[in-house]
């Protein structure tokens, strides 16, 4: 089942649009219905990774910058650390 969204989109990516339809032999609407399913599943993932982020660092699982910093400067040297946890 689909439903009817209006949108307003700028005169530039409109022509842009009816480009790609013409050149994908694709219907302006299908292509706009794919770069939507695209976006708010891209969107989806980010805001869940940021939320289990945000548990994480309230749970206290974070690792001190300086820490980090410390590791990163050991690469490559003869006293190379363990990655902190």
């Amino acid at each position: 089942m689909s439903a009817t969204l209006s949108i307003r989109i700028d005169e530039d990516t409109l022509q842009r649009l009816d480009a790609i339809s013409q050149q994908s032999k694709r219907s302006k609407s299908f292509l706009a219905a794919e770069a939507i399913t695209a976006f708010v599943a891209q969107e989806e993932w980010q805001l869940g990774e940021l939320h289990a982020a945000t548990k994480e660092l309230n749970a206290g699982l974070a690792v001190k910058h300086e820490d980090v910093a410390a590791w990163l400067s050991s690469w490559g040297t003869r006293k190379e650390k363990k990655a902190p946890r």
